[in-house]
């Protein structure tokens, strides 16, 4: 029996001892998941090989002249991991003996709290079970980043602070307004997993394939405390993305949206537009878009320039060239419009805005003094039996297709139908004189530019040249949609008559005393769009045209909306002094004095390129105490280019075996990079180097020879 109890009492006691052993296994199991599994798992990640990206730089968008409208700078998200290894060393004595020095640090850099409410906040995070993502400072810049990297605690490295850096990029517009819209602001959203998204709109969206280029990756070892070590032969290089020069002038947008801006804020209307066009080639020069905020100020919030609306008069240049074309009328034929100031039509009653000076017309009077009673007259006359026939025109004018400018979401223009019986004639008369069609503002000044430039239609364009490292890639040259969208004397009919528009008809008051002929046309549209209904009293108010009416350079177009019921307007009165100030300030720089870019003789102080080492450009703006931006990170040479007193570093690829960019450099940097490198180098001239022979990533070879202008 004392046998049997000895070998019961061992069970039991093992027993016991194996329930107890298990349940202690059980709870440090449990424990290690709950309150260190992040640190075990980040010790793991730390302790191996992984792949990761190297993200490509974003190409730049830049005006005609080289100016530059969106490049992307990096942003800097500082977080700190309160339980680095570092920072609970010796109950935390190190954080401790840091954290006044580090609170007044931040508190004297940023200005944005006290010391005090700084070393509030970092105690109390430093509390906070398991924290070890806490935010610091979000999308901080480049020299914010560089100031923060010397503070207390922070500089002892990420092992010792905890500090985590996490690197972004922004897109940064140096002329900031202008173009804004065109060049294509960023829109955020909030996404279906409720995660806020940008969305790219513009240039910035229809070129993003290019702008983008391709990421690339490096395989790295991971070390305890997270230290990575590269692992040669890993690493693919990204490419970065390639470069877009626009047709866009900097001084023709300025002028343009300084001459909308001073309008919009004397009507307060809802938004306007206005497109300046080189009329021989299509280049869009300048594209403004002005939209009222709910503060009253107007920011670029939309692309007015292709939202398609009833255009109103302006459509009436389409019925004059098909009238005339298809030979129903002559320029000098009467029509009789009466003294009522309306009348039936067909089976419709036609109203003018403003009763006739005469009760009969001719042709070209009833477009100058812009009679919907005549307009339509002229169109049941040629197409009043067959009213299909005026949309046979329309389609060889292109308004019944989408704009071919290089955008995207660009909207098909939609018109009645002309096709059924019963009210085919009546949606006939109402398109002649600019409703029951909807169109853009860039579509009519396509057209009327055509009538400018002799009948030939030219496609619109943004984008003249892709660029990468200083070579061209693609080239776009003017491209012609028609060589002729008429007759040569139906344009020239139609081109006496835009200029009546100016000299006797709607556009006189607006246009009087200009030392120069212009021509075009006033257009006011009563506006049923949306939630808005004629009864509301909301109008389109437009002119278009060109200058000078003689030999025509620019064509251009100005669209403003008016508020409901707002007494003043008409085409005339809105749109009109808005081109007037614009042709007024572009005649004697870009016709006169073609060569002329600026006002000022002097040299505009505000715009500058440079280039050299990285080190040496920040010197010269720390000894003027000058603030900029800075996008260099590791590399040693970079460049420098500022507008309108804005100074941004940006990094300037140097690669082993390729030719570099030296353009902007001083003799000394450029013979230094270059002998470096094994090239010889030859000089012309004197100053900063302003071109090489040897276009930049070009493959080096040996006993190569490179010829330097200065100038």
């Amino acid at each position: 029996m004392d046998v049997k109890r000895d070998i019961l009492w061992r069970v039991y006691i093992s027993f016991i001892g194996i329930v107890v052993l298990s349940v202690c296994v059980f709870a440090r199991a449990l424990y290690i998941q709950r309150f260190e599994g992040n640190h075990w798992r980040s010790m793991s990640d730390s302790l191996h090989q992984r792949y990761i990206p190297l993200t490509a730089e974003r190409g730049t968008i830049y005006s005609e002249a080289g100016e530059m409208l969106s490049t992307s700078v990096p942003t800097f998200d500082i977080y700190i991991d309160f339980y680095a290894e570092g920072l609970r060393d010796k109950k935390g004595k190190r954080f401790f003996e840091n954290i006044d020095s580090l609170s007044a640090a931040l508190a004297g850099h940023f200005n944005d709290k006290t010391a005090v409410q700084y070393k509030n906040e970092l105690l109390a995070a430093y509390k906070k079970p398991n924290n070890r993502h806490w935010l610091l400072k979000k999308k901080l810049a480049f020299e914010d980043y560089k100031a923060l990297r010397d503070f207390p605690l922070i500089k002892l490295g990420r092992n010792k602070s905890g500090v985590i850096v996490e690197t972004d990029s922004k897109r940064l517009t140096p002329f900031r307004l202008l173009a804004n819209r065109t060049i294509g602001l960023s829109r955020q959203y909030v996404s279906a997993d409720r995660k806020t998204k940008s969305q790219n709109v513009g240039l910035e969206k229809s070129y993003d394939t290019v702008l983008n280029g391709r990421d690339g990756q490096k395989l790295v070892r991971f070390i305890a405390g997270g230290t990575a070590i590269p692992i040669e032969g890993s690493e693919t290089d990204p490419v970065n993305g390639q470069d877009i020069y626009t047709t866009l002038d900097v001084n023709i947008q300025d002028i343009t949206e300084t001459a909308l801006m001073k309008m919009m804020l004397q009507s307060k209307g809802p938004y306007g537009t206005a497109i300046v066009m080189e009329t021989a080639t299509g280049e869009i020069k300048a594209m403004a878009n002005l939209g009222r905020q709910k503060d009253g100020s107007y920011y670029e919030d939309d692309n007015y320039s292709l939202r398609a609306t009833e255009p109103g008069s302006t459509i009436k240049l389409a019925t004059l060239l098909s009238v005339l074309d298809k030979g129903s009328s002559k320029p000098t034929d009467m029509v009789e419009i009466g003294g009522a100031g309306r009348a039936k039509v067909g089976n419709k009653m036609v109203t003018d805005a403003e009763r006739s000076p005469k009760p009969f017309l001719t042709v070209q009077e009833c477009f100058a003094h812009s009679s919907n009673i005549g307009m339509s007259k002229l169109a049941l006359k040629a197409f009043g039996e067959n009213p299909i026939g005026l949309k046979e025109y329309l389609h060889k004018y292109r308004l019944d297709v989408k704009s071919p400018i290089d955008l995207t979401d660009v909207p098909k223009p939609t018109m009645a139908p002309l096709d059924q019986k019963g009210s085919a004639q009546g949606n006939m008369l109402w398109m002649s004189f600019g409703y029951g069609i909807q169109v853009s503002p860039l579509q009519i000044l396509t057209l009327y530019n055509a009538i400018a430039n002799n009948g030939r239609m030219m496609k619109p364009f943004l984008v003249s040249n892709i660029q990468s490292n200083g070579i061209i890639r693609r080239k776009f040259d003017p491209v012609v949609i028609s060589e002729n969208i008429c007759k040569p004397s139906v344009v020239a009919d139609a081109r006496k008559a835009m200029e009546m528009v100016v000299t006797e008809g709607t556009a006189r008051k607006a246009m009087k005393g200009l030392p120069f002929a212009v021509a075009g046309k006033t257009g006011t549209a009563h506006v049923s769009d949306g939630k808005i209904k004629y009864a509301d009293g909301v109008y389109q108010a437009t002119f278009v045209g060109y200058f000078p009416a003689d030999k025509p350079q620019y064509t251009c177009i100005v669209v403003i909306r008016t508020n409901p019921h707002d007494p003043v307007h008409y085409g005339g009165s809105l749109g009109a002094p808005v081109f007037r100030e614009i042709a007024t300030k572009l005649y004697p720089q870009y016709v006169e004095q073609k060569n002329a870019t600026q006002y000022a003789v002097v040299i505009d102080s505000s715009n500058y390129f440079y280039a050299g080492l990285s080190s040496d450009i920040r010197k010269v703006f720390a000894d003027l105490k000058m603030r900029y931006q800075d996008s260099v990170q590791q590399n040693k040479w970079g460049m420098v280019y500022a507008s309108n007193y804005q100074p941004l570093i940006k990094t300037n690829n140097v690669k082993q075996q390729l030719m570099p960019n030296v353009k902007g450099m001083g003799l000394k940097d450029a013979v230094y990079l270059l002998e470096n490198m094994g090239v010889k180098v030859k000089i012309s001239g004197k100053g900063k180097v302003s071109g090489q022979s040897i276009a930049p990533g070009t493959a080096l070879a040996k006993g190569l020879t490179v010829i330097l202008d200065l100038s």
